[in-house]
């Protein structure tokens, strides 16, 4: 019975590519809106969580990092066959939203289409990170507090919680002196220091925002991760690679490649690039099981004339390929090799192989590519 199921999948995979499944998927009608926003026609994917949003909610999505929410665009990014069963066994945005808004305050409004950036990351947070309209449970509580709690009793646990909890040997001390409290007295504690660690949380939150939601978004760089060469060893006679790439607060790293010093990932990565530009950083670092990992290098690559370059591009509607600027390398740019910016087949791209910087030896070939706000 198992086998003649993996027959049929497998059939009917050959028969419809991932993209197409993708597709079937999306135009949905739960689908055809942004689940955080409701902007329409989204075309952005968190894989994780199985929503579909749009470009600004995106963006928040991935200030969380992808241990929260791994997004991919609907078109950009090759999808495999495995990725699209996992997003649709998630159910799409009505099961999402029925997870993560079963409880939302009548006194808060989700973002529209209009909202600001700060006013979807908070919001995005506190449904996504802090889960706080998961659960329904603080709405069947009558009063988290019991009898004859008061205003300023309330006030005086807030500030004195962490300091009246007793110590491990107190506790220990006083274990033969008292029987266990009341059940009702230990679930009522219980409630009280839920309560107010949900409230440090969501001050917590509200700062994270306040520093990182004024970012508005300009564009979208996506990183090809092409291979390192000479590598520094960090372990007995080799290193286990992976790169993580930041823009701003964002994020994001390749997979680890053992035992090797000159790996190949061509692996792929997007990030949103910010309205001041900051530079894209690159970090090197070999994968330690027992202790932490090891640093093999850093660099920095300046895409404000990468995204320069696609602006223009794009007000010209020029689709030709063509070489659109260059760069010389040299000590101060931490090219190895004179860089490009291209167009081909209507997409400005860069070529570029940096030298590592604050390590012995290393280089990495990245590929980068410009994609406007627009796709």
């Amino acid at each position: 019975m198992v086998k003649m199921r993996t027959e049929k999948t497998a059939s009917s995979y050959s028969s419809t590519g991932p993209q197409q499944r993708l597709d079937k998927f999306i135009n949905q009608s739960e689908n055809r809106t942004c689940a955080d926003c409701g902007s329409p026609d989204p075309k952005w994917a968190s894989l994780n969580l199985g929503a579909f949003i749009c470009i600004k909610c995106s963006g928040a999505h991935r200030s969380l990092g992808v241990h929260i929410s791994k997004v991919l665009s609907v078109k950009l990014d090759q999808w495999s066959h495995e990725q699209v069963s996992s997003l649709v066994d998630l159910g799409g945005n009505s099961m999402v939203n029925m997870k993560y808004e079963a409880c939302i305050p009548g006194n808060l409004t989700k973002p529209n289409p209009d909202s600001s950036v700060a006013e979807r990351l908070e919001f995005i947070r506190r449904k996504y990170e802090l889960l706080q309209f998961s659960s329904c449970d603080e709405a069947i509580i009558p009063c988290p507090f019991p009898a004859g709690y008061t205003k300023c009793a309330q006030k005086t646990q807030r500030s004195s919680v962490s300091s009246a909890l007793p110590s491990p040997s107190t506790c220990h001390q006083n274990s033969n002196l008292s029987e266990k409290p009341a059940t009702k007295t230990r679930i009522g504690h219980a409630v009280r220091s839920s309560w107010v660690k949900k409230e440090l949380e969501h001050k917590s939150s509200k700062t994270k925002a306040a520093q990182a939601g004024m970012v508005e978004f300009v564009g979208l760089i996506k990183v090809n991760i092409v291979r390192g060469m000479n590598l520094a060893i960090r372990d007995m006679l080799t290193s286990d690679p992976y790169v993580i790439i930041s823009i701003g607060q964002q994020s994001v790293k390749t997979r680890v490649i053992r035992n090797n010093l000159n790996p190949v990932w061509n692996e792929c990565l997007m990030l949103s690039i910010p309205d001041d530009v900051p530079p894209l950083k690159v970090l090197v670092y070999d994968k330690d099981a027992f202790k932490s990992d090891d640093f093999m290098g850093e660099g920095e690559i300046d895409i404000q004339p990468l995204l320069s370059t696609a602006r223009a591009n794009e007000k010209s509607g020029m689709a030709d390929s063509m070489l659109l600027r260059k760069w010389v390398a040299s000590e101060e740019n931490a090219l190895v090799k004179n860089s490009v910016i291209s167009l081909v087949d209507g997409k400005v791209k860069q070529d570029v192989t940096l030298r590592l910087q604050k390590v012995e030896t290393g280089e990495i070939d990245i590929e980068l590519e410009c994609v406007p706000l627009s796709q």
